[in-house]
């Protein structure tokens, strides 16, 4: 049963988004067509995630797993929580301060739930800016996308730019305002080696893929 409503969901989000949107995708081709991969993006907007999740053909709903923030997704009403737990299928990652104990528990499930997600092929959401921003800004990114690096060197990180969906819904809002958008997909990249020079690549690649979107307009 959840199966099939995830399914409707995900079909529904597909013409919700052509519709609406109008999206533009540029280097579709480079999205993974088989195995486990790391999708990473800039985040400025709730509808990141349905248009990211709108990409992938209705046979790859199971195997999609956005990473979301576990207090806005689980901790504010049973609805919300079955419905990100259930349709989403989010990862569960925790951003609130806590002692040293409860931040490393809270660390350590959340890169056990990666790891599983992994090694069963399923692709990965993440946003390591860790919050939404402002539209078509780029904010230092945390860590955790260099550790996930680093534990599956051999799974392909691939960097994502969203461009317009800041603007359609921006934090704060709940009815998105029709735009045209744009999403436009990098070249793979693995994990090098050393944190700081892989999160200066990653943040180089995702924001060289917004100026290309300038000149190729």
């Amino acid at each position: 049963m959840k199966r099939i409503l995830r399914i409707i969901f995900f079909l529904t989000t597909k013409i919700i988004v052509l519709i609406l949107l109008g999206l533009r995708i540029q280097h579709r081709e480079r999205l993974p067509r088989s195995g486990a991969a790391i999708l990473v993006a800039n985040h400025n907007s709730h509808l990141d995630t349905l248009v990211l999740l709108s990409l992938f053909p209705l046979s790859k709903v199971q195997n999609l797993r956005p990473v979301a923030n576990e207090q806005y997704f689980l901790q504010q009403s049973p609805c919300l929580a079955w419905f990100a737990r259930h349709i989403l299928n989010i990862i569960p990652v925790s951003t609130e301060a806590g002692n040293c104990r409860e931040n490393s528990c809270h660390h350590r499930n959340f890169f056990k739930n990666c790891a599983e997600a992994i090694a069963q092929n399923q692709i990965l959401i993440l946003y390591p800016e860790g919050t939404r921003g402002a539209p078509e800004s780029l904010s230092e990114f945390r860590s955790g996308i260099a550790h996930l690096a680093k534990q599956n060197p051999d799974v392909p990180i691939i960097p994502i730019f969203l461009h317009g969906l800041g603007k359609s819904l921006p934090k704060g809002d709940f009815l998105p305002i029709p735009l045209l958008c744009w999403i436009c997909i990098g070249e793979s990249l693995y994990w090098n080696g050393q944190k700081q020079v892989f999160l200066q690549q990653l943040t180089e690649r995702i924001q060289k893929l917004s100026d290309d979107r300038l000149i190729s307009i």
